[in-house]
This record gives structure tokens, C-alpha cells and sequence, in this order.
């Protein structure tokens, strides 16, 4: 107990008073100090103790290993089921090596920038190259900034290859001296979008890519190879070779011919391990509707005249050439292009004369072709078209597959008080985005061509005109594809303008009437197609029954067979994926 006392003199006077209970003195200093570590910013007066003990808490927050840890850093954006369920076999069945083969708008780059996401979270990545076609580049920068918080760079010049993490097109990557520096040096992860233009082994870019050293790959396309079982092996090699042996055991266990596979069973259980394709029709995903309004169009007398010439000309050409349509095509595009434009069928038939000699009956019939085309005074595409956009007043953009038909379009439409861009693959990257950011902001009216379509993100607009229609239903669906997409806010109206008595009356006939592709999304129309297709290409078949159908009525008769081919196929495959039972 005497601990608890304290012997000190007692006060003058005091000498016999009782001693007193008094607490003992404690050493204060560690307050003092204390309170001096406070005033340095921090209880501990160490930011990275503090760090450390920040992390200790959300590492504790962790419940699996398995769980998706980027979802806490994500500020600017909600993941979709699929997206996620997606992600997750990326990283914990497929290693990080995938081809991520969703249709088109169900967000392939939400998915990519999921996992990427992940990695860096976990510290397993910090080096990243993404290659994509050029129109393609500040958008892929946009999207990894602003929702998934990524610090991505687009490639401008040489330095910017020093960065963590770059974007560039394939096309600068590939040449020299950029695919010297990127080959010398080693990637945690490549990510390629567009990656059905890998699909041959002896193009340049396969070769690149085969050469980049990288850990974990990630391949996006919404076309994966089918058509040809050559291609497909081709793609997958590269992404995980030996997955699925050579050439030669490939073929003799999975092909039967380069479009009839075997032991289909099988293949498609080696195909999930490398491969992920979301389809529209399944899950919760829900898009807005599509609303197809078929406008019919009457020629002129001129017009006509100059379609029932060309379609003669080269009906004859095919005769002449045996049936050997390897020989027409030029020819097949001329009568392609007599349904869109005065413009294109021109340029098309002056080029096809310069290579005949003076003396040849072709060039002479060809000679009359012109002078035929030029009492053709107006497009009555291009008024119907100008009438339907006038009366909308939104924004739309028109389709055309011809550059020709394209540059009369704007002409014709600034004439008449449009405002206008255009937007075509020949472009340069920086030209692209202009157009697009012309279109997002000031101008009612892109034109765009195929080639231009790729890739590119239009959900502010739900307007489309097909001014001419591609012949094969996946480029139609590409097309629609571009606005009808995940963040669509309104129904999508697609106007498609049809000239009567005309193969493409036949051909709009055929994708709506008989495939019913317009109105209604189609799950599986590329698997659709690959079985459609197993001897010939469904544009080929169309050709061939454009030259050689005798009347109008025989014509019809042979596209309504395609078309209920096509039907039974759609209702195989549905039952097949248990849509239908």
C-alpha cells in the first residue's frame, strides 16, 4: 500500500498531521508527443503506416478470392450481369486468355475493361498494350477513363510507348520503327479488338501479334470465325497455342471440309474454354424495339432505262463467261450499283473501259451505258431521302456501300440545307473523331459507308436510312448494330428505301419478308448463316440467281427457297439452345 502514498515534507506547522492518500505522479511526455505527431498531419506522423493500415482494412473487406475486387473502384459505371459473369471466367476459368465474342452492343469493351480493371487491382498487371482499328483508339482512351478510373494514353508519337498503358491502331503498331520497340518489349496484357482480322496466319498482322510477348490476351470480335474451320484454328492458336493440337490433329478430329465440322459436341466443349459469346436473346439484358419502315420507291423513266441496260449488259457478260462468276465480279458490283447512284455505276463503268482496248465489242456497249446514264437527271433515292429527313428533324445517319454515292449525298444534301459530315475508312484517326464529334454536337446527318461503320458507338441517334442494302444479313445487322445497342434510350426507326422492279425489291423482300431480321433481333444469325452457307457463300448464291433467273417470277420463286432455308434453320438452331421446345 505505500505505493499509494507519497513521502514528501510536511508543511511548516504540520509536523504530526496523519499522512494523506495522494495518486502518484505519471510521466506525461507521451501526450505532449503525441500531440506534436497530430500537428504533422497523421496520428502516426507516417503516411505510409497509414497506407498500410488503410489497405489492412480493405484487405480485410475481402470475403473470397474469387470475388470481383475492381467493383469498389468503379465510380462512373454499373456492369451488366452478363459483363460480370463474363469477367469472372476470364479470370478464374480461362487463365486471362480469351476471345470475348458477344454480339454486337452487348458491351465487349465493358467486359475487357473489367478484367483489366482487375488485374491492376490486384497488382498482376501494370503493362498493357490495346491495339484497335484507328477509328476506334480515343474511344477506347475515353471509355478506360472515365469508367473504370484506367490511365490509358492514345499513341501519338514515338514516346508515347513508354506509357503503362497505351492505345494504338494495329496499323502504326505493325510498322516500323514501332513494331521494333513493341517486340523488344514485354506486355502483361494485349487486348485486340476487331480480332476477326487476325484470322489468317499469313497476314502481316497475325505475325505481329503472334510475336508480342504477352501474359494474358484478350481477343474481341462479334464475328468469330466460322465460316471456314481454318480460320478458327488460326485464331484460337493465337490466343492459347496447343489448345487445340496442330493443324493436323485438328483437322482430322473436328473438320470434315473448311465449313463442315465433326464431332461438333466436342468441338464447341474447346471452344468454352477459350471463348465467351453473349447473344441478345438470352438474359436480362433488355434493349429498346425496332421499328422498320419499308419505303417504296418508282423510278423514273431514265432511271428504269438505265437499270433494265446495265442488268442486260451484264446477264450477257455472265452468258459470254460460261456461268464463271469469279470473272463478274466488277460486273455483279455495277449492277449493285445501279440501285444506289448514277455516280457509282459512272465511275465504275469509265474504270471497266480504260482497261479494254479501242476495238472490243464490251467497250463499245459499255461506251452506250454512258451515254444512257447521262439523261439520268435525278435520284429518286436521294429525294426520298432528303423528304424523310426533313420531316424527322433528328439526327439520322444514312448507309450507303459506295464511296461515289456518299459524296453525292452530301452534296446533294447540303444543297438543301443539311447539315452534314461524313464518315468512311479512309479516313485518319484524327478525322474520324471530328466527324464524330461534328455529328454528336452540330450536324443532323452522318453518311456513312461500311467500312466507316466499324466499331463506332451512335447511341444518341435512333434514326437510320439504308440507302442501299448489303446482300449479306450480318453486314445488315452491323449496320443496325451501331445505334440499336446497350444505352439506347429510344426505339431505333430504320427506314429502308426500296426500288420497285428491281433486284433489290427481290433483296429487302428476302431479309425482311422471309428472315424477319429487321424487327426482330436474331440470336445466332452468324451460326444461322455457317450452316446456310456450308457449300457456298449466301452473297454468291444471290448473285447466281440474279444472272440466271429467267423472269421476275423465277427470281422470287428461288429467294423464297433461300428464305424458308433460312427459317427452318433459325427454328434448329432455338431449339437446339432450348428457346423453343
Amino acid at each position: 500500500m505505500t505505493q499509494l502514498f507519497r513521502n514528501s515534507p510536511l508543511p511548516e506547522g504540520k509536523k504530526n498531521a496523519p499522512l494523506l492518500p495522494v495518486p502518484l505522479s505519471f510521466d506525461r511526455g507521451w501526450l505532449q508527443e503525441l500531440e506534436q505527431k497530430l500537428d504533422k498531419g497523421g496520428p502516426w506522423g507516417d503516411w505510409r503506416l497509414t497506407r498500410l493500415g488503410i489497405q489492412g482494412v480493405q484487405s480485410g473487406l475481402v470475403t473470397s478470392f474469387d470475388e470481383l475486387q475492381c467493383l469498389q473502384h468503379l465510380t462512373g459505371l454499373s456492369p451488366l450481369p452478363h459483363q460480370l459473369d463474363t469477367a469472372h471466367k476470364v479470370l478464374f476459368e480461362m487463365s486471362g486468355r480469351a476471345i470475348l465474342a458477344d454480339e454486337v452492343g452487348l458491351g465487349k469493351t465493358i467486359e475487357a475493361g473489367l478484367v483489366l480493371k482487375e488485374y491492376l487491382v490486384r497488382g498482376l498487371v501494370s503493362k498493357v498494350l490495346i491495339l484497335v482499328p484507328a477509328s476506334l483508339v480515343l474511344q477506347w482512351v475515353r471509355e478506360l477513363n472515365a469508367k473504370f478510373g484506367i490511365s490509358a494514353v492514345a499513341q501519338k508519337k514515338a514516346y508515347s510507348w513508354g506509357n503503362d498503358i497505351v492505345v494504338a491502331s494495329m496499323d502504326t503498331a505493325k510498322r516500323d520503327p514501332h513494331k521494333e520497340f513493341l517486340l523488344a518489349n514485354e506486355y502483361d496484357m494485349l487486348i485486340i479488338d476487331e480480332a476477326h482480322k487476325l484470322k489468317n496466319k499469313k497476314s502481316t498482322n497475325y505475325l505481329f501479334v503472334q510475336q508480342l510477348r504477352k501474359k494474358y490476351c484478350l481477343l474481341l470480335t462479334a464475328t468469330p470465325v466460322q465460316n471456314d474451320l481454318g480460320e478458327l484454328f488460326n485464331l484460337i492458336t493465337l490466343l492459347k497455342p496447343g489448345q487445340l493440337g496442330n493443324q493436323g490433329d485438328f483437322a482430322a478430329n473436328f473438320v470434315v471440309d473448311k465449313r463442315q465440322p465433326k464431332n461438333e459436341g466436342q468441338l464447341r466443349e474447346e471452344l468454352s474454354k477459350v471463348m465467351i459469346r453473349n447473344r441478345r436473346g438470352e438474359g436480362p439484358v433488355n434493349f429498346t424495339k425496332r421499328k422498320v419502315r419499308n419505303i417504296p420507291l418508282t423510278l423514273s423513266a431514265e432511271e428504269k432505262d438505265l437499270y433494265d441496260s446495265v442488268t442486260s449488259f451484264v446477264r450477257d457478260q455472265y452468258q459470254e463467261a460460261g456461268g464463271n462468276l469469279s470473272s463478274m465480279l466488277s460486273l455483279v458490283t455495277l449492277q449493285r450499283e445501279v440501285c444506289s447512284s448514277r455516280d457509282a455505276v459512272f465511275i465504275t463503268l469509265v474504270n471497266l473501259i480504260k482497261k479494254l482496248p479501242a476495238d472490243s465489242p464490251k467497250r463499245d456497249r459499255m461506251m452506250t451505258l454512258l451515254q444512257t446514264l447521262r439523261t439520268v437527271k435525278k435520284n429518286t433515292k436521294a429525294d426520298t431521302a432528303l423528304s424523310l429527313i426533313q420531316e424527322m428533324n433528328e439526327k439520322v445517319i444514312v448507309f450507303t456501300e459506295y464511296r461515289a454515292t456518299q459524296e453525292y449525298l452530301l452534296q446533294y444534301f447540303r444543297e438543301h440545307g443539311l447539315q452534314c459530315v461524313t464518315y468512311s475508312g479512309g479516313m485518319n484517326r484524327g478525322k474520324k473523331d471530328w466527324m464524330m464529334d461534328l455529328f454528336r454536337g452540330r450536324a443532323q446527318v452522318m453518311i456513312a459507308t461500311e467500312a466507316g461503320g466499324e466499331g463506332i458507338n451512335l447511341q444518341f441517334c435512333h434514326h437510320m436510312i439504308n440507302f442501299d442494302l448489303p446482300w449479306n444479313p450480318m453486314r445488315v445487322e452491323q449496320r443496325i448494330g451501331r445505334v440499336h445497342r446497350l444505352g439506347q434510350q429510344n426505339d431505333v426507326i430504320i427506314y429502308n428505301l426500296s426500288t420497285q422492279g428491281t433486284i433489290e425489291e427481290h433483296i429487302l423482300h428476302l431479309l425482311h419478308e422471309k428472315i424477319n431480321m429487321f424487327e426482330m433481333v436474331i440470336g445466332g444469325l452468324d451460326v444461322i448463316l455457317e450452316r446456310l452457307e456450308k457449300k457456298e457463300s449466301l452473297e454468291k448464291s444471290l448473285y447466281k440467281i440474279m444472272l440466271e433467273s429467267r423472269s421476275e417470277e423465277e427470281l422470287r420463286q428461288e429467294l423464297d427457297h433461300i428464305g424458308e432455308s433460312f427459317s427452318e434453320l433459325t427454328q434448329d438452331v432455338q431449339q437446339e439452345s432450348g428457346a423453343v421446345k
